[in-house]
């Protein structure tokens, strides 16, 4: 069977507020036993690779398999980082060794005060990426998957 070759591209942004101040935020991406915590299928995955090297350069990849799913791979690269302030990276996806997409994804950290006088975190993620044949209809799925993540980090803070 012959694979039909297009491209697809979709973009979503995502704000979220927490209730942690923006530091405890940032943690839960920067100090890896923390991103470790939250970051991932969860339950619903069977973890099988894990590599993480955050800094400017540094790569990640997580993959895992879903049960009775398929295997999903992650490979990204940090290309900046300000602490507190931005990370930004580019990331490559795999479902069952086939390439899926490959993103540009950022993420904002902006400190807020609350009513209560407390801080409180805005954390923004922009994405944008391109899908590749059999893939093509994937953005809404990559969208879905970025709240859910959102929705354990919200969980993980406490929120």
């Amino acid at each position: 069977m012959t694979t039909e070759r297009r491209l697809a591209r979709s973009g979503f942004t995502l704000t979220r507020d927490y209730p942690a101040a923006v530091q405890r935020v940032w943690d839960a991406f920067a100090i890896e036993s923390e991103k470790l915590a939250w970051w991932g299928g969860g339950d619903a995955m069977e973890p099988r690779e894990w590599v993480y090297n955050f800094r400017v350069g540094g790569r990640d990849v997580a993959e895992g398999k879903f049960h009775n799913g398929p295997v999903s791979r992650y490979e990204s690269t940090y290309t900046d980082i300000v602490e507190r302030v931005r990370i930004v990276t580019t990331y490559d996806m795999w479902i069952d060794g086939i390439h899926m997409s490959t993103s540009v994804a950022s993420w904002e950290f902006e400190s807020l005060i609350g009513d209560d006088g407390q801080e409180h975190a805005r954390f923004t993620h922009t994405e944008d990426g391109v899908f590749f044949d059999q893939f093509w209809d994937g953005g809404a799925g990559r969208e879905s998957g970025t709240r859910g993540l959102l929705e354990a980090l919200g969980r993980y803070l406490g929120g």
